[in-house]
């Protein structure tokens, strides 16, 4: 099972489960735990091989490939494990993918879904990364590549501390880890193809930054499309928005999440 930890205060409170992005892990979260434990009970993963579930693919021979599918089941363990029936979803990068899977499977257990830095689409250029990424991942030192990563989607000063926070993360990876994840991107464009056309009856919030200039057009499109999604922009902000605007960002999901609370 994969390693989480939990903040919980009152059994009445409803849930706030954080998903981190690639590279990254629980701890990214670190700006929101204090501020949502007041009002909500928590819940914080590790996907596999990432944080504290670094030895999960040791611990589970089994597996040979990962799969969006394979990874959203490890979260729903962790949810069942925990009795935890429903939950309000908050997800940054490639988490909300994880979470708009957990809806395609399961809407009934999801209150509301906040996605920050959200993956609906990769434009020209993320294609081209991709590209570059898989032609040399198996020479190239996986770090080489996560740092340019970190640089073209995180590239302005505003963007450092975010940018270093999940270079730091990424260091705690192994090489072959870094593989497992990355073989996944060719399963991701047709599985956002479908995020993109359907809109399922789940309040959801998009929380974006004016200058994550990768992902925020694809999210604009979709929200103009989608009947149950609103867009937060917040201003001077790249990709990681919940590290960057730690404040507006919370503010924003309490905001929204409050008149979700039944």
């Amino acid at each position: 099972m994969l390693h989480y930890s939990l903040h919980t205060t009152d059994a009445s409170k409803q849930w706030i489960t954080f998903i981190h992005g690639a590279g990254g892990s629980s701890s990214i979260w670190f700006k929101q735990i204090r501020y949502f434990s007041k009002h909500f009970n928590l819940l914080l993963v590790d996907l596999r091989g990432h944080g504290k579930s670094k030895n999960f693919f040791a611990q589970t021979k089994t597996i040979k490939k990962y799969t969006f599918a394979s990874i959203t089941k490890d979260v729903l363990e962790v949810l069942d494990h925990e009795k935890i029936g429903k939950s309000h979803f908050v997800g940054i990068s490639l988490g909300t993918i994880i979470i708009r899977q957990i809806a395609e499977w399961h809407p009934e257990r999801i209150q509301s879904m906040i996605l920050g830095g959200a993956i609906l689409k990769f434009n020209l250029r993320s294609r081209f990364l991709m590209a570059c990424g898989n032609w040399t991942k198996s020479v190239l030192p996986y770090m080489w590549i996560y740092r340019l990563f970190a640089f073209i989607i995180m590239p302005n000063k505003n963007h450092k501390e975010s940018r270093l926070l999940f270079i730091n993360e990424a260091k705690k990876l192994y090489q072959k880890e870094f593989i497992r994840w990355y073989k996944m991107t060719s399963e991701v464009l047709p599985l956002l193809r479908i995020f993109r056309q359907e809109d399922l009856p789940i309040p959801t919030l998009y929380i974006m930054g004016e200058e994550d200039y990768m992902f925020l057009p694809a999210v604009q499109k979709v929200v103009s499309l989608h009947p149950s999604a609103s867009l937060e922009i917040l201003p001077n902000c790249g990709h990681v928005v919940n590290v960057e605007k730690p404040k507006l960002f919370n503010d924003t999901m309490l905001q929204f999440i409050t008149p979700n609370l039944s």
